[in-house]
Order: C-alpha cells, then sequence, then structure tokens
C-alpha cells in the first residue's frame, strides 16, 4: 500500500467524528442482495436523506447509490455527528425496504463502513472512483449516465441539491477538466491500492 494512501485515511470511533471532518461512508447489502429494486427506491432513499441532513448539516462533495452498495464522500459541518445520518436513514429505509418487498431481517451486511479523509490527493481520487463505480460494474457506458450519483452535477448537467462544488473549484478548471480525469481509466477503475482499502480488516471497527 503506498504511503499517500496510507496517512490518507482514519479508522474512526465516535470521538473522531468532528465539526469540518472529512468522512467517507459506504456499506452494501447483506449476502449481496439488492438495496435498490426500482428507481423509486433510489429516489425515496435520497428524498428521505434530504430531509435527515436539515437537522444534521453537511455538504456532500460525491455520491453514488448502486444497486447492492452506496459511496458517500462529506464533510460534517456541525457537533453533530455525521454517521447518525445513515443511522436514521437507513432506520426509515429498512423498514419501507421490508414493508414493500416482504422480507424481514437486516438490510446491510455489515455496520456503515466509514474513514476520515485527510489528504486531498486521496481526496479527489475517491471523487473519481465514486462516480466511476457503475462503470466499473457495468452499469453503463459512462458515468453521466448512472442517474444515481451526483456526477451530473459535477458537469452542470442537472442542478441537484446534493452537491457542493467545492472540490470542482479548488483543484478544476472547469467540469470539463474533472471529466477528462474520469476517462483515465488506468488511474482508478483498474487500481487495486484504493480497493484494498476498503477491504482490509485493520481499516475497519
Amino acid at each position: 500500500m503506498s504511503q499517500v494512501y496510507e496517512e490518507s485515511i482514519i479508522r474512526l470511533r465516535q470521538e473522531n467524528f468532528i465539526k469540518n471532518g472529512l468522512y467517507h461512508f459506504y456499506n452494501r447489502a447483506v449476502d449481496n442482495e439488492l438495496l435498490f429494486r426500482s428507481a423509486a427506491d433510489y429516489i425515496l432513499f435520497l428524498k428521505k436523506l434530504k430531509e435527515i441532513i436539515i437537522n444534521i448539516p453537511v455538504t456532500i462533495f460525491a455520491y453514488c447509490l448502486m444497486p447492492n452498495h452506496f459511496h458517500f464522500l462529506l464533510r460534517q459541518k456541525s457537533d453533530l455527528a455525521a454517521n447518525h445520518i445513515f443511522n436514521h436513514l437507513f432506520s426509515f429505509y429498512s423498514q419501507k425496504y421490508n414493508w414493500k418487498y416482504r422480507r424481514w431481517g437486516k438490510l446491510l451486511g455489515n455496520k456503515l463502513q466509514h474513514k476520515g479523509i485527510i489528504n486531498e490527493d486521496y481526496l479527489i481520487y475517491l471523487c473519481q472512483y465514486i462516480h466511476c463505480n457503475p462503470v466499473k460494474a457495468g452499469l453503463c457506458r459512462a458515468p453521466e449516465d448512472w442517474e444515481f450519483s451526483n456526477y451530473k452535477e459535477w458537469l452542470g448537467l442537472r442542478k441537484g441539491t446534493l452537491f457542493s462544488n467545492e472540490i470542482l473549484l479548488n483543484h478544476f478548471s472547469s467540469p470539463a477538466d474533472y471529466q477528462a480525469t474520469i476517462y483515465e481509466y488506468e488511474k482508478f477503475l483498474g487500481a487495486k491500492t484504493f480497493l484494498a482499502l476498503l477491504i482490509d480488516d485493520k481499516y475497519r471497527y
């Protein structure tokens, strides 16, 4: 594992959630089931998220909802720990999902996965990785073809509210500049370093 990536993340405990901290949250469904079976499921999830972050304020930089997992990169904007967003969200969503599909039991395979981000290079890389997830999974040919991420907001193709252009403005000359880096597939779609961080047990609770 390269030194830059080793220094880019922090194994988190409750006391690590601080105002202005940057965090990557992710998880997947139990037994690789589907978290989202229809467009309505994705929309319900995002609408509830918008309600929750009124009271637990965060800045969302990049997100992607996939059929069986999700990624969010965000900044905590208050002293309220950002992980509570997903605790409330999945308490709500799991009940709705189980009732709708006549299932029972837990929906997520693990406890909420989260890491703190302290390295800017890794921060940018993470945005690219999140936005390219649907392409890597074979769900679409280009990340802008996937409706359930905020990549379209990055390109100015949609005016969604779950997006801040701070990273775009600070690190790229234009949306087209960011888009150019997205298509450097060897940099992130084939990279094993980042994937290793997500599955390495020493970076989990």
